[in-house]
């Protein structure tokens, strides 16, 4: 397989600067919407409405991540949570299988904590059970969409999730960042089933062969 450079590739500059006005214009278009999904999910869920997660970015730095809310608090009688597909409403599911909720994560893109198009950022937790392959999917920025969304998203195993986004970090240009933006924008026009048969959410990666159950 064919490796990155340690050199930064020379669309960055543009990439960053794509970003930056797709975001702006985004935000502009969809404040209507934004707000009427924060009254639903207040009203929904109650407070929060937004979901603020430590992921990890470039390099595995953490910063703070956001996104709509798409889950009751609902505990067991030891307090704990309940599993996902307890707490995950119809009015969540709606929005995950819409990538409505994703819509916060604009803030994080003008930031420069996240890109449009990269890697999904995932649980801090995770990084130390990454193989080397595996983890080379943080030496770009995590993006609001990516190679593995548009080409299985939820209902791919990790392992095949992974790969491809390395494969994305080893032919990343902006042609194809353009690409997936396509492809994304047509999924959430067709919305449809995102996860594996049988689970609310993504499983929890615990390394490359036992997993459970967990959001993401």
């Amino acid at each position: 397989m064919r490796k990155c450079s340690t050199h930064e590739p020379p669309f960055l500059p543009l990439k960053r600067l794509f970003d930056i006005l797709v975001a702006v214009t985004l935000m502009g278009l969809s404040l209507p919407v934004l707000a009427t999904i924060a009254l639903a999910v207040r009203w929904a869920l109650g407070s929060p409405v937004l979901l603020r997660q430590m992921r990890p970015g470039l390099h595995g730095r953490p910063f703070t991540f956001f996104k709509f809310r798409t889950m009751t608090e609902a505990t067991d009688d030891r307090g704990q949570l309940l599993p996902d597909e307890s707490r995950l409403t119809a009015f969540g599911r709606r929005l995950r299988a819409t990538s409505l909720d994703e819509l916060p994560q604009l803030f994080n893109v003008l930031r420069g904590d996240m890109s449009l198009v990269g890697p999904r950022p995932l649980l801090m937790e995770y990084l130390p059970l990454y193989t080397p392959e595996q983890a080379r999917r943080h030496h770009v920025r995590p993006g609001i969409t990516g190679w593995a969304q548009v080409n299985g998203r939820n209902a791919i195993s990790w392992e095949e999730k992974f790969a491809l986004d390395v494969w994305y970090v080893d032919h990343q240009s902006f042609l194809l960042d353009l690409r997936i933006l396509v492809q994304t924008a047509l999924r959430v026009l067709r919305p449809g089933d995102v996860n594996q048969p049988g689970m609310a959410t993504m499983s929890k990666f615990t390394g490359t062969r036992n997993t459970v159950a967990h959001d993401v």
